[in-house]
């Protein structure tokens, strides 16, 4: 079984279209699988229970918050967004106004949404270098629409937020973590995720 990432490097000639890279994911259900930027195809291991738990709990408070606040929607760990730099990434949880999606056609809503959420989160699994999902948050930044971004490193018991236009934040052991003017009343009880 994978314990980190494979990558797949690609010749120019042999990139995928967004629809053949759509399908690709779509007959490799199984698989988790992000394509970054230049193309690197990352197929990421499923995560051990302890992390899938975790993983759960964000996105189970997030739903409950986005649900009663009604602004926007929320998205699972398997779902992916076309990002202006040609990447697809899929967060472990994320939101977005539903203005900004209401925007997108029932076509575009239906694959990779060729939009990036305002909020997303990113856990840190076990087997996961810290650098590259570090990366993949600065990726995120680059984006319109991106507000906010946490970085949760359960190993080290650090949060590191990211906003637009700012240095990076890192919280140490946070009892818990404001989703800020972004997300009203959204606070995520680190307990949950330690």
């Amino acid at each position: 079984m994978l314990s980190s990432p494979i990558v797949l490097r690609m010749p120019s000639e042999f990139q995928m279209t967004e629809e053949q890279f759509f399908e690709f994911c779509q007959i490799n259900s199984d698989l988790s699988i992000e394509r970054n930027q230049f193309g690197e195809i990352s197929i990421m291991p499923p995560t051990g229970g302890t992390t899938g738990n975790r993983s759960g709990s964000i996105f189970g408070e997030l739903y409950i918050w986005a649900k009663q606040d009604g602004t926007g929607i929320c998205f699972d760990s398997s779902t992916g967004f076309k990002l202006s730099t040609g990447a697809e990434r899929s967060p472990d949880a994320s939101w977005m106004k539903l203005e900004r999606w209401n925007a997108l056609s029932p076509e575009q809503q239906e694959k990779f949404a060729p939009i990036c959420p305002d909020f997303v989160v990113e856990l840190r699994s076990p087997s996961d270098n810290l650098q590259p999902l570090k990366e993949k948050m600065l990726e995120y930044m680059k984006e319109d629409g991106v507000q906010l971004g946490w970085l949760i490193d359960r190993k080290n018991r650090q949060v590191y937020i990211y906003r637009p236009g700012q240095e990076v934040e890192c919280l140490e052991n946070p009892a818990t973590v404001s989703g800020d003017r972004v997300l009203p009343g959204f606070v995520l009880n680190m307990s949950k995720v330690w």
